[in-house]
């Protein structure tokens, strides 16, 4: 318990000076954050015209359809700011960059994807937080939102080190990560009921952007403990699995020799 606390504690440490470093210059950091914002609050205005014309799109009303939105932004936000580098973590694995965090007393995998912070994320998460507003605030409402955007953070930064971790027996994975990174937004902004058969099944599997966003968002709609549970267990599955694969990956792994050092 007490190493699992230490590497808590250093994660949580890594996270916070990636983000100082990112505020150094302030015009540029509140710039970024303030314009993922407004360009997350522009496609409000396209779904205010197909609600003018329909009443519901896949059993999702207007406010519905707005807390699966900031469910998308949350999880997206979690990933990007505090795990900004499991995005990119092939890039340290092709070119032999992971020798830095090698040599450190830290754990290897924390301390690699926790290196650096993607400012603009941090929008997508105040958008959550006005998501939330905009389909109801409520302390219970509240609570089951905050843990369900963590577990979809959790996930979606899962899925990106097991994809990126191929890149351990596999080169040239980049169209394949693309494909399932951007599949993994864009279907996200989307109810979940209005795919059916093989595309649903895809979603939830293949793209699990099923488990990150549509579960967490039904969930708190039908305020249904027991899908609370299941989204927990497919967490800690998914961290779990992603954990491990990276370790059984890193067997294979060739140093570049690199004498980098990280503060």
């Amino acid at each position: 318990m007490k190493e699992i606390k230490k590497e808590l504690k250093i994660m949580m440490l890594s996270i916070r000076y990636s983000i100082m470093r990112e505020m150094l210059n302030k015009f540029t950091f509140f710039s970024n954050v303030i314009f993922m914002v407004l360009n997350n609050a522009s496609f409000i205005f396209e779904w205010i015209v197909l609600f003018s014309i329909r009443n519901d799109i896949g059993g999702y009303g207007f406010k519905e359809v707005m807390l699966l939105w900031g469910m998308a932004a949350g999880s997206y936000g979690i990933c990007h700011v505090f795990f900004a580098r499991s995005v990119r973590l092939s890039e340290l694995i092709i070119n032999g960059e992971l020798d830095t965090y090698l040599v450190q007393p830290k754990d290897v995998l924390l301390s690699a994807i926790t290196s650096s912070c993607d400012v603009s994320a941090i929008g997508d998460l105040i958008y959550a937080v006005i998501m939330l507003f905009v389909y109801g605030f409520s302390i219970p409402t509240f609570l089951l939102y905050t843990a369900a955007v963590i577990c979809g953070g959790l996930i979606f930064t899962s899925v990106h080190i097991i994809i990126q971790s191929l890149n351990f027996w596999f080169v040239k994975l980049d169209i394949v990560q693309d494909i399932i990174g951007s599949s993994m937004i864009n279907f996200a902004t989307y109810p979940g009921s209005i795919f059916k058969g093989g595309v649903r099944l895809i979603l939830y599997v293949f793209v699990p952007v099923g488990l990150s966003t549509y579960l967490p968002t039904d969930m708190i709609i039908s305020q249904d403990m027991g899908l609370f549970a299941i989204l927990l267990a497919l967490t800690v599955l998914f961290v779990f699995f992603a954990y491990n694969f990276f370790y059984l990956g890193l067997k294979r792994y060739s140093s570049s020799n690199l004498m980098n050092a990280r503060v």
